[in-house]
């Protein structure tokens, strides 16, 4: 069964029970992978107007 036929056939239920329709699906699918990517980025500790996390400026740390 597709995601759309499950729609319809939910709806359908909730008409008939008098209930409201549930959303259409993938209404919410941008707002979950942004937050999904927000939740899995990689967090840095570098500081502005430092060039490396550990305030080092240059690649060899001297």
């Amino acid at each position: 069964m597709t995601a759309l036929q499950q729609h319809l056939l939910d709806t359908y239920r909730a008409a008939r029970l008098s209930r409201p329709a549930p959303p259409p699906p993938g209404r919410h699918d941008v707002t979950a992978l942004r937050n999904l990517y927000r939740h899995l980025r990689p967090t840095t500790s570098v500081r502005p107007g430092t060039s490396s996390p550990s305030g080092t400026s240059s690649p060899s740390g001297v």
